[in-house]
């Protein structure tokens, strides 16, 4: 597997956005982490004592971890919450996420045109990047610990001409870069809601990526 890059600073270079570099969101977009994820949390109550509701969390998946602890735990806390989650997440999560339907058709069909492919996502990039090496899915690169615009910066530094998420926060983030952005509605949020954030494109899920991709190419 060839080797993926790490996360970009606020210092990295820009590159110019090219139609062929493609950024895609990781939860819900190219993964179903949704068992994973409601197990890391029922670990987490189970050692804390706090009835977290693991399958209204999965519901709303896409902001960063600390935000949905907060709704649990007093803000002092969430730090602390963090790292156990993370600990429970890389027992219980990594074995059973499998890849959304289409997603690796997606990637293939970005990198059979010459493109490459950027995962930018707001889980922790480690563990991000355990998916996909359990997984056999190869992006070309993998930078975590973004949200919403704040996207944006891994999006510019790579070029990325295109971003495919599954959330109003990921509409917002290729706004933000310059990039078109494409949607998916395979997430929290409705296909109405993704076109009222601003969507150039929605589609049901990755299967109708290809034939979208080529064309966009066309």
């Amino acid at each position: 597997m060839a080797p993926m890059t790490t996360s970009t600073s606020p210092t990295d270079p820009q590159t110019p956005l090219s139609p062929l570099t493609v950024g895609f969101d990781l939860d819900l977009t190219l993964l179903d982490t949704r068992p994973g994820i409601k197990a890391a949390f029922e670990a987490l109550t189970a050692a804390t004592g706090v009835a977290v509701d693991a399958d209204l969390v999965v519901r709303r998946l896409g902001p960063p971890l600390e935000q949905e602890l907060a709704e649990w735990f007093p803000q002092e806390r969430v730090p602390e919450m963090a790292a156990l989650y993370r600990e429970f997440y890389g027992v219980h999560a990594i074995e059973p996420t499998l890849p959304m339907p289409g997603a690796m058709d997606a990637i293939q069909a970005v990198h059979e045109a010459g493109g490459r492919t950027i995962v930018v996502t707001a889980k922790n990039e480690p563990q991000a990047k355990a998916h996909f090496a359990h997984l056999g899915i190869e992006p070309d690169a993998v930078v975590g610990g973004l949200f919403a615009e704040g996207k944006a910066r891994a999006l510019r530094a790579h070029g990325a001409g295109v971003y495919v998420g599954d959330h109003v926060g990921d509409v917002r983030g290729a706004a933000a870069a310059g990039a078109l952005a494409v949607a998916v509605a395979t997430g929290p949020c409705a296909p109405e809601e993704l076109r009222a954030a601003g969507a150039d494109v929605v589609l049901a899920d990755l299967t109708d990526f290809r034939a979208w991709w080529e064309g966009y190419r066309g």
